[in-house]
């Protein structure tokens, strides 16, 4: 299975879904996988890619390292194995690796190529499609990074075998996010069917990621459709902040996030209450989180004012209408906002 993304730039890249072939490249290649990853699957990868040289590199493994430092440790690296403008970085494993290559890569030397080879479910679905590359700080998540397309991304399913069921739950909060923005067939589909089966997930990320390619290929810097894909993100990257990115995996933060916004929706009359139940059921049927106690309303409203998306003071809110559809809008009273948060309280 290949899903094209082609993009206004001329830039055009495939992702191929399937068990992965024998890659060859005629340059320096540098893989960037983490220690989890690489005990699981790291001799497999090797085995099927051909280069010039190949070389490891090896960070910590955690949202919380999606930092400077741990990008320093890539770029240090890439110079000590002297990679040149026609080196190849390869990201191996989650959605925290393909941001962290990426960002690297866009980086060095002003910009190399680079590969992603997702291996949890999210990153395939989500976080490997559509050339978005980063890093946190203090001040909030993705604050820090660049637009940098891949190469090609390479999504095998056989590394969801080793693959723990919360990582698994936080990758199908993604899947689910898609069906409720963009496509209430799919939604309707994924309540009918058990994404544990191997048949059934494989439907799922194809769905996902052709969804995903098609909305970049229209937004590739997200000037507007796009950011409809953050539908959960403004709420779960405030929960993501304040527990400093320890206590929850990202899609399970966007899983509480997404009950946050249709809570605001339903009061709003966007959506139904049976609608905001059904998608809040589907969420727990993958045992991902739906509640968030927030110990300081004023507080929590203050953060989204950090969210790369705000802008000119205004928090930019992404809203199901109806299932299968969604709203962009960044006219929303704070009285309403700060009333659906003291819900949370």
């Amino acid at each position: 299975m290949i899903v094209n993304i082609t993009l206004p730039n001329n830039t055009s890249y495939d992702i191929t879904i399937n068990r992965l072939n024998e890659i060859y490249y005629d340059t320096k290649v540098v893989i960037v996988t983490n220690p989890t990853v690489s005990s699981f699957h790291l001799e497999y990868l090797k085995e099927k890619i051909t280069a010039k040289e190949i070389s490891v590199v090896t960070v910590p493994d955690g949202e919380q390292y999606k930092n400077m430092q741990t990008i320093d440790m890539i770029l240090d690296h890439c110079f000590e194995n002297r990679l040149d403008r026609k080196s190849l970085l390869v990201a191996f494993g989650g959605g925290v690796i393909g941001d962290m290559t990426g960002f690297a890569a866009s980086i060095y030397q002003r910009g190399i190529s680079f590969v992603q080879v997702p291996t949890t479910l999210l990153s395939q679905v989500d976080a490997s499609v559509g050339g978005k590359t980063g890093i946190n700080n203090k001040y909030g998540k993705n604050l820090i990074g660049a637009f940098h397309q891949p190469k090609e991304v390479l999504i095998d399913p056989f590394f969801l075998t080793t693959l723990p069921k919360r990582e698994f739950g936080a990758g199908v909060a993604e899947i689910i996010k898609m069906a409720v923005t963009f496509n209430k067939d799919f939604f309707k589909w994924l309540e009918e069917n058990d994404l544990t089966k191997e048949e059934n997930i494989k439907i799922a990320i194809q769905k996902s990621v052709e969804t995903k390619a098609n909305v970049v290929i229209q937004d590739e810097k997200e000037n507007g459709i796009r950011a409809a894909l953050n539908y959960g993100h403004t709420f779960g990257h405030v929960i993501e902040n304040e527990t400093q990115y320890k206590t929850y995996l990202h899609g399970e933060a966007v899983g509480i996030g997404m009950v946050m916004a249709n809570e605001l929706a339903v009061k709003l009359g966007h959506i139904s209450q049976e609608e905001a139940l059904r998608v809040k059921n589907l969420l727990e049927k993958y045992n991902i989180p739906t509640s968030y106690k927030i110990e300081d309303v004023e507080e929590f409203y203050e953060h989204f004012f950090l969210d790369k998306k705000s802008l000119d003071n205004k928090i930019k809110f992404i809203l199901p209408k109806k299932i299968g559809n969604c709203l962009i809008t960044d006219e929303i009273n704070k009285d309403d906002v700060i009333e659906v948060l003291k819900v949370f309280n």
